[in-house]
């Protein structure tokens, strides 16, 4: 007899029974090789570089965070000479903080 699912079950495998390895049925090594890119990418930086980029991000009227992502995401350090790409992420602040309240 089948088991009766919650009701805000997907409809999935049950995660935790799986026995396999954590690559799951594909290639070993693309997954090894994104585990190790995202280790690196999101590894601490070190104190200088962390208030260097908070005194950056205060400069350009930025949260650490926001200054931070965008190096992440877009590869380059922001400067007075992005105004355009500031704004739009300002503009993307005030829409997530509105929603909050609808």
């Amino acid at each position: 007899m089948a088991r009766r699912l919650r009701r805000s079950h997907n409809g999935g495998p049950p995660l935790d029974d799986y026995e396999g390895p954590p690559w799951g049925k594909g290639d070993a090594y693309i997954f090894l090789a994104w585990r190790e890119a995202h280790d690196k990418a999101w590894k601490a930086p070190s104190h200088g570089v962390m208030l260097m980029r908070l005194e950056r991000a205060k400069r350009l009227g930025l949260t650490y965070e926001e200054y931070t992502l965008e190096i992440l995401e877009r590869g380059r350090h922001l400067s007075e000479d992005d105004a355009e790409r500031i704004a739009e992420i300002r503009r993307a602040r005030r829409r997530r903080r509105s929603r909050h309240f609808k």
